[in-house]
């Protein structure tokens, strides 16, 4: 059974720096994206650059408490835009997307893979490790700058466990799991109950994905506006 997720924000919140990056153009915009989502109180999570509808920038960011609002995402679009423009790293046209981590989310600090220990998860390591470079697993928790996991399949004789360099890992992300959902249904509801006693608690429903999409960005110049909620 999956254990709590951890309730604590960490006290570094602002400064924790993120160790699982992505390469190249997204790594240009992040260097950008993330001291302005720095000053509005959220951090950087994730950054891509797709082929979808000719080009797309996501920039997925949260909240302390992990949350990030339609609201948010809004405020975010709205205070990156310009900065974008000024510093025009996409040399064509594109869609900005700001998003929410979602339930099945990256994991990119260490506080990540010590927050969601007890949760299922997939990682792919820019090397091999011990030969491959694909792990699926149960995530025990964080042992110095490594986080160990449980492997679901492994050939015989060898060993069930993997303890993975965090700051080798291409990606990670957590899979999709009931024991995700029922957690995060139990943090909805606590957070529910929260906004009715006028404490102001704010969480997406059930972690759901929360976006903003400024539409057709002509290298910066910003045309129709659309929310997308959800998937």
């Amino acid at each position: 059974m999956a254990e709590p997720l951890r309730e604590h924000v960490a006290a570094d919140f602002g400064t924790e720096r993120r160790l699982v990056v992505e390469p190249g153009l997204p790594a240009r915009v992040a260097a950008i994206a993330e001291p302005v989502l720095g000053d509005l109180g959220y951090r950087l999570v994730r950054v891509r650059v797709s082929g979808a509808d000719g080009c797309t920038v996501q920039i997925m960011a949260e909240r302390p408490d992990g949350s990030m609002t339609i609201e948010d995402c809004d405020a975010a679009s709205r205070a990156l835009s310009p900065v974008l423009d000024v510093a025009d790293p996409i040399d064509r046209t594109y869609r900005l997307e700001l998003s929410s981590p979602g339930l099945d989310r990256p994991l990119v600090r260490r506080s990540d893979f010590e927050r969601y220990a007890g949760h299922v998860e997939k990682i792919e390591m820019a090397m091999p490790v011990d030969g491959r470079k694909r792990f699926r697993g149960l995530l025990l928790g964080v042992e110095g700058d490594a986080a160990r996991i449980r492997c679901e399949s492994v050939a015989p004789g060898e060993p069930d466990q993997a303890l993975l360099p965090i700051e080798e890992m291409a990606e990670a992300k957590l899979v999709l799991t009931d024991a995700l959902i029922a957690e995060a249904l139990r943090r909805s509801k606590q957070a529910e109950r929260g906004e009715a006693a006028g404490h102001g608690i704010g969480h997406d429903p059930a972690g759901s994905p929360r976006r903003h999409m400024d539409h057709q960005r002509a290298r910066g110049a910003s045309r129709d506006r659309a929310h997308t909620e959800g998937e």
